[in-house]
């Protein structure tokens, strides 16, 4: 499954879901005016990202770059979910073949960081799901829109796993320790709350999400001012109630900043037993479910990110994507992805089983630069470095099997 391209008209430019889910492509890509619509086709799987997706995404956001024609990107999921993030049953199938993922993993992280990197507008119209990777996906772009019924989380710590797509950047810069309350629960987020804690610029009813797809489609240039009055329109203001726990910063703060993951459910504990606080418990609870190895990990990993640029997150990431992928210190994430998914008993075997048992040392292992520098993602460090170069075609991996 690839992806397909042709022109439309803009009346056209938005298929019902029956429609998306009859093309079997990845992706949907369509010419309209002076703007691109990049459409995630996987509804029956919530489109979550395949090696394909990451391919062909990549491939069609250089060649826009390029286009003097094109002004702006827009990239929407078909059916009632944005994205679910990457593609579990994927890796899960490959665990006793080494490697067998790699190329997947490193096309997603390329692509991550020229999204990040973009010299053009794009626009996500994140409608529905958005978790992990999908958040990854939709965070970075210049305007980010979400509706009522769009809802975010980065779940990884409970499968064994830890925030990847240059959520490590991402999440370390939102306010205050946001990003580590969000890591290491995965709570979700809904609706305006996305766009209250950073993660969305605009809140748009979900029944006028085809009329500002249109709209858009309809300005003659690219410029970021013209493109954020359409949206301006159709948005509105975005304001939190008590209930929502974005109300409760002050506390997040204080318990989140903690130096270590036990730290963190001590100081939790003691601000569970307060009045008022009853939203704590569920909290907790989360925590103490999801693997220790993916706690500790998620939590240096956003900690490092607040210190470094994306570049050096990228790679941080990638490292410790392809070492749990190859279980350096543990199988957590395919017995997460086990319990989630595929028995789907909720009932994960940790291993280390506590927080107590997961040592430095087995950190540092995850998350070592690799021996030769190859090896690594190889993505720009500056501007003077080739920008669309680097593609798994010419990394170490790829030539060394040739």
């Amino acid at each position: 499954m690839g992806i397909t391209s042709q022109p439309s008209s803009i009346v056209t430019s938005l298929m019902p879901a029956e429609v998306m889910k009859q093309n079997r492509e990845d992706v949907i890509a369509k010419e309209i005016g002076h703007g691109r619509v990049l459409t995630l086709n996987r509804p029956d799987h919530l489109n979550s990202i395949s090696e394909k997706m990451a391919l062909m995404l990549g491939q069609k956001f250089e060649k826009y770059e390029k286009d003097e024609n094109v002004e702006f990107v827009i990239v929407k999921g078909a059916g009632r979910t944005f994205s679910a993030g990457g593609e579990l049953k994927r890796l899960y199938d490959g665990r006793n073949t080494r490697d067998s993922c790699l190329e997947f993993a490193y096309r997603v992280y390329w692509f991550c960081h020229h999204l990040q990197t973009y010299k053009k507008p794009h626009i996500a119209l994140a409608h529905g799901m958005s978790m992990g990777g999908g958040v990854g996906l939709m965070a970075p772009m210049k305007f980010s829109v979400v509706t009522e019924k769009t809802f975010c989380s980065t779940p990884e710590a409970n499968l064994g796993y830890h925030p990847d797509c240059g959520l490590s950047y991402i999440l370390s810069r939102l306010p205050g320790r946001l990003g580590e309350y969000l890591g290491l629960t995965g709570v979700k987020l809904k609706g305006k709350e996305v766009v209250a804690a950073g993660l969305a610029t605009h809140f748009v009813p979900s029944h006028k999400l085809f009329q500002l797809e249109n709209s858009l489609l309809s300005i003659n240039n690219g410029e970021e001012d013209t493109i954020r009055s359409v949206i301006d329109e159709f948005s509105t203001n975005v304001q939190i109630d008590e209930t929502s726990v974005l109300s409760k910063l002050s506390i997040i703060d204080d318990c989140f900043s903690r130096e270590t993951v036990e730290e963190i459910l001590d100081s939790l504990e003691a601000e569970a037993s307060k009045k008022g606080n009853d939203w704590i418990m569920p909290v907790l609870n989360s925590i103490k479910k999801a693997s220790p190895i993916g706690l500790k990990i998620t939590l240096r990993s956003i900690r490092e990110g607040r210190i470094q640029t994306l570049s050096e997150c990228l790679r941080k990431e990638f490292r410790i994507t392809i070492n749990t992928l190859r279980t350096l210190i543990s199988n957590d994430l395919y017995e997460g992805i086990r319990a989630a998914i595929i028995d789907k008993d909720k009932s994960p075997n940790w291993n280390p089983s506590t927080l107590d048992k997961v040592h430095d040392k087995q950190l540092d292992l995850i998350f070592k630069p690799f021996e030769e520098h190859d090896l690594e993602l190889q993505i720009p460090i500056n501007e003077e470095e080739c920008r669309w170069g680097g593609k798994y075609e010419n990394s170490g991996y790829c030539l060394r099997t040739k």
